[in-house]
């Protein structure tokens, strides 16, 4: 039986409720059951940096990654949403001159680091932020490796017609289950192709890449591997994946995405979650994806306080005062 799950967010104000935020998901575990939902687990939408663990697999399977001396550190940057910290900026950049690059052959355009101590470094600083603080640096850097050790153009690297990012869809294809013509394609944030489908496939590509991973399918298991390892970074210090991984030891892997979009698989239970924010509020997706965690045996009630004070987040006014709550529609009285 397919089991429906609550996980809708709302803002209080005071006594009130300001906002709500209406969240659907898809919950797949072995051999591509369905095992739960909310609101509408076909919903359409965009992958965004939740398909990075598929996206560095053709260079991994090509041999280059390993050719270039490349280990979990790399990896675990490729797959990274990272917060632009001065540590994630070193092995980007490192990754570049191990293939002869540097910075501006990056597709990605400079933004402020995405954790509060990565912005404060740069701030207190003096300096500008660089495309090395682009928190998918990372993943461009492996794409401009595939690129360079397989002798094709690095120069239009993003663009959906080169053989790096067909090689991608390819993968992306081959784990969703969606043939790549009816795979969706756009422009992501950073730059590079995006694909477009519903939370099911989404969470059918997490929950078999859980499963070939924990069956010891060596590409699988070393994305997982690095990422378990290495939560600082997949995120950075203040950064809610870093955390939810490091807080379960690995039993959950989360990825980050853009416009709400959030994936996470349970290793030892095969089972891939995809949820999306139907507004694309980045203040509701934390909560919700806690909430259904918990309703499925992944995280205790009650929570470990790093990720408590996520689930109940205070809304502050100019003054510093806390005057409402981002919390699950549930808990509002």
């Amino acid at each position: 039986m397919i089991k429906t799950y609550e996980i809708d967010v709302a803002v209080t104000r005071g006594e009130g409720t300001e906002s709500e935020h209406r969240v659907h998901a898809a919950v797949v575990g072995d051999g591509d059951e369905l095992l739960g939902t909310a609101r509408d687990a076909n919903s359409f939408t965009y992958w965004r940096s939740c398909a990075k663990p598929f996206q560095v697999l053709p260079f991994l399977g090509s041999g280059g990654f390993d050719a270039l001396g490349w280990g979990e550190e790399q990896l675990a940057i490729s797959c990274a949403s990272h917060g632009g910290e001065p540590e994630h900026v070193a092995i980007v950049e490192k990754m570049l001159r191990d293939i002869g690059l540097e910075e501006g052959d990056l597709a990605c355009g400079p933004h402020d680091p995405s954790s509060q101590r990565g912005a404060k470094i740069v701030r207190e600083s003096g300096d500008r932020p660089t495309r090395l603080h682009n928190n998918c640096s990372g993943k461009h850097s492996a794409m401009l490796a595939m690129a360079r050790r397989k002798g094709w153009a690095t120069r239009g690297y993003e663009g959906r017609e080169h053989n790096v990012q067909r090689a991608i869809l390819h993968e992306i294809s081959l784990w969703t289950g969606v043939p790549c013509g009816k795979i969706t394609q756009a422009v992501d944030g950073c730059g590079v192709v995006v694909f477009g489908m519903t939370l099911e496939r989404m969470a059918r590509a997490y929950s078999r890449f859980a499963v070939a991973a924990a069956r010891g399918e060596e590409y699988p298991q070393r994305v997982v591997t690095a990422m378990s390892n290495n939560p600082f970074l997949v995120g950075g210090t203040d950064r809610f994946d870093s955390a939810l991984i490091a807080e379960t030891n690995g039993r959950v892997v989360s990825k980050v995405g853009a416009e709400g979009v959030h994936c996470a698989l349970l290793p030892e239970r095969g089972i891939g979650i995809a949820i999306k924010v139907e507004d694309g509020a980045q203040r509701a997706q934390v909560p919700a994806l806690l909430r259904l965690l918990q309703e499925l045996g992944a995280l205790p009630d009650p929570l470990p306080a790093r990720l408590a004070e996520l689930t109940h987040k205070p809304v502050k006014n100019t003054r510093g005062e806390s005057v409402g709550q981002v919390t699950m529609r549930a808990d509002v009285a």
